[in-house]
């Protein structure tokens, strides 16, 4: 998984304050394309700054915190429809040059996802203990830009106005509890236990007041002192005793979103954004439920030449067990993963045409974060010299097995998330909106692939990798709209999720949780992975011998972040240029 500081919300909450009149809509379609892509830049970082501390992108000022009101919300939508309306209007044929094609389908497929969003009204109800901003504004302030008096004096006056941030928050949340908007009483108290964690702590002692342990000027720490004690802890303090007093009792006991106004149709919404695609939920449920059974049938051939048994219950029970599959403690853990990452990188590299310089850490997850049900993620790094962040969850590390963990490091470093995104910033020239255009489809699908890759590239150290990566994959896609859709309850659920054997019952649970507060995003792993897996097989059958993994892993990853449809127009365009390359070498 990938965390971005702005949290699930932001990403499809890009600001398009876009007036009326515009000069570009003169010049031909592809000068058109490529100046909206500049407005949608310039005024998305205008409405919320986060994405530049995480992407080398124009960001000017560090005064502000992301827009949050309900003025800005509806201002917002008008500015989406009018950028969508101009976008409407350009002849995509008649687009010239990758750039603009490029920026034309990120474009499109933000603005539809946005709209489409509306349904859900989930600025309502917005209170995530996996992506809140109680959590991401955390790495917002260790990123804060300190190193002149200006950056210094911008910093205090950004953390000064989260008083006003949280006031609108909570008046959202209002308004959603008016209108039957409220999330999960369960990821309510996850977030009240964060916010317990971080207002347990003296001002200099919070992860807010990086800013000044970062700057090391002892006038500007003593100020920034200040806004922590007298604004940003009283203002996490009004929001956590909001949420206990006055929104907690009035909370969803359920867990899905059926049980909202308009479910249905906000958790197809929600399936669009992280998958970029316009599949129905019923569609996804029964792939995903055809790919379990193909992963656990291969799972029955390894439990055959393993352990001399094709019984489900019994390969789990035995991979489980295993005393070489076992973590003492949760610093051998953290080793056991660390120790992995130079291996990663080395049996990785002759799959790809050219490694990122860029360096991968494995650091814990951050104290505020810990036993509150985070799962391990990827923060990316935009200075090269620094390394991307793999946090990895110590929580449970009695319950934790050494074949997961070696999936969720490859999944999560090399040549997983860490690769992609590093590599995505060595692509040429590339138009800034690149680096706003994510999507959990395309990044958490590469990451999926490069599970399966690392096995291909004998990456893995423990015979049980094999069995529990295939005992995963694909179950989010059904779990996940059978809690929103098909009123799966907690314990249906912690069962399916348990019987995988790649999580305990503990882990489940917190599973259960992040399902609930992030809709549709468990089943972007697999609908982007075995659109990879898929695209592979058909260049394999087209190309044949001369088929290179080199290659196709380059017009893979050599957009960048790209929708899905996208790719495979991309990938299919290559199949096509190989084989007349292939056709006019033979003749």
């Amino acid at each position: 998984m990938v965390r971005f500081a702005g949290g699930w919300c932001s990403v499809l909450s890009l600001g398009l304050m876009v007036g009326t009149v515009h000069a570009a809509d003169r010049d031909g379609p592809s000068k058109q394309v490529m100046a909206m892509a500049d407005e949608f830049v310039a005024l998305s970082l205008e409405y919320d700054p986060s994405p530049a501390y995480y992407e080398v992108l124009p960001l000017k000022r560090h005064d502000y915190l992301p827009r949050n009101s309900a003025t800005d919300n509806a201002k917002l939508d008008a500015s989406e429809d009018t950028l969508w309306a101009r976008l409407q209007r350009i002849d995509r044929s008649r687009l010239d040059g990758q750039q603009p094609k490029l920026a034309y389908a990120q474009m499109r497929d933000l603005l539809d996802t946005s709209r489409g969003l509306r349904v859900c009204k989930a600025e309502n109800w917005n209170v995530n203990h996996m992506f809140g901003w109680q959590n991401t504004f955390t790495d917002l302030a260790d990123r804060q830009p300190v190193a002149t008096a200006d950056e210094r004096a911008q910093a205090l006056k950004r953390w000064r106005t989260l008083p006003v941030f949280v006031a609108n928050e909570i008046a959202n949340l209002r308004t959603g509890m008016k209108e039957g908007y409220t999330a999960p009483k369960a990821v309510v108290a996850r977030v009240v236990k964060q916010l317990d964690g971080l207002l347990a702590v003296s001002p200099r002692e919070s992860p807010y007041y990086a800013p000044a342990r970062n700057a090391k000027d002892e006038a500007f720490a003593k100020d920034f002192e200040a806004v922590v004690a007298q604004d940003i802890q009283p203002a996490l303090k009004r929001y956590r005793d909001f949420l206990v007093d006055e929104y907690q009792p009035k909370a969803r006991d359920t867990l899905g979103l059926s049980a909202m106004p308009h479910g249905e149709a906000c958790y197809r919404a929600m399936l669009r954004m992280y998958t970029t695609l316009d599949r129905a939920p019923k569609d996804v449920f029964e792939l995903g439920q055809r790919t379990v059974a193909d992963n656990l049938a291969r799972v029955q051939e390894l439990g055959q030449t393993m352990f001399d048994t094709r019984d489900l219950p019994t390969i789990v029970k035995r991979v489980d067990e295993a005393r070489d599959n076992r973590f003492a403690s949760a610093d051998e853990q953290l080793q056991f993963s660390r120790g992995l990452l130079g291996r990663a990188r080395e049996l990785s590299a002759p799959y790809f045409a050219a490694m990122p310089a860029q360096p991968a850490a494995v650091e814990p997850l951050k104290p505020e974060q810990r036993n509150t049900g985070v799962s391990s993620h990827y923060e990316p790094q935009p200075d090269e010299k620094l390394p991307g962040v793999y946090r990895i969850n110590l929580d449970h590390p009695d319950a934790d097995r050494r074949g997961a963990a070696e999936i969720t490091l490859v999944h999560e470093t090399w040549p997983g998330h860490h690769l992609q995104l590093a590599a995505a910033r060595d692509v040429g020239e590339r138009h800034p909106l690149s680096a706003l255009a994510f999507n959990s489809a395309y990044v958490e699908g590469w990451a999926r692939y490069s599970e399966a890759l690392s096995e291909e590239a004998g990456i893995y150290t423990t015979p049980y990798a094999q069995i529990s990566r295939r005992l995963w994959p694909a179950r989010g896609m059904v779990l996940d709209p059978g809690i929103h859709l098909y009123g799966w309850t907690r314990e249906q659920v912690v069962k399916y999720v348990a019987e995988s054997g790649r999580f305990s019952p503990e882990t489940a649970a917190d599973m259960v949780d992040r399902v609930a507060a992030m809709p549709g995003q468990l089943t972007a792993y697999d609908s982007g992975g075995l659109e990879i897996v898929a695209l592979r097989h058909e260049a394999e059958a087209a190309l044949g011998p001369r088929f290179d993994i080199r290659a196709f892993h380059q017009q893979v990853l050599g957009d960048g972040v790209v929708p899905l449809g996208y790719l495979r127009e991309r990938v299919q365009a290559w199949i096509a240029e190989q084989g007349r390359a292939n056709a006019a070498a033979s003749r």
